[in-house]
């Protein structure tokens, strides 16, 4: 499967998927995109249109971030948690983007669930 139609059915699957979930102020949407050695995860609002917050593996505080890009994901996950939660958000709509629910992108949803998200 060449790059082109990975691309495409990504895009397809987010597609369906976004015309079902929508993320609120009191619940916004935990999206996640992932790079092939990066990963980005951020809270949105779909009523107004913005983010909330936003974690990622380049950001400058995650600079000393090592091991596996799984543990890595984990940390994200953490760290977008501690966030919403001090922010007072404590439940969430969990947005894969179109990737499986595996690797990564479980790892991620593990790290925020085990740092108190609920979704």
């Amino acid at each position: 499967m060449s790059q082109v139609d990975k691309t495409a059915r990504r895009q397809k699957i987010k597609a369906r998927s976004r015309a079902v979930v929508r993320g609120t102020q009191e619940r916004p949407r935990l999206c996640v995109f992932r790079s092939l050695s990066q990963i980005y995860a951020q809270l949105i609002d779909d009523e107004s249109g913005k983010t909330l917050m936003a974690a990622s593996s380049m950001s400058k505080e995650n600079a000393g971030l090592t091991g596996t890009k799984s543990e890595v994901s984990a940390a994200i996950g953490k760290q977008i948690a501690e966030k919403a939660l001090a922010q007072g958000i404590s439940r969430v709509v969990f947005d894969r983007n179109g990737f499986r629910y595996h690797g990564r992108i479980k790892a991620l949803a593990d790290g925020a669930r085990e740092a108190g998200l609920i979704f």
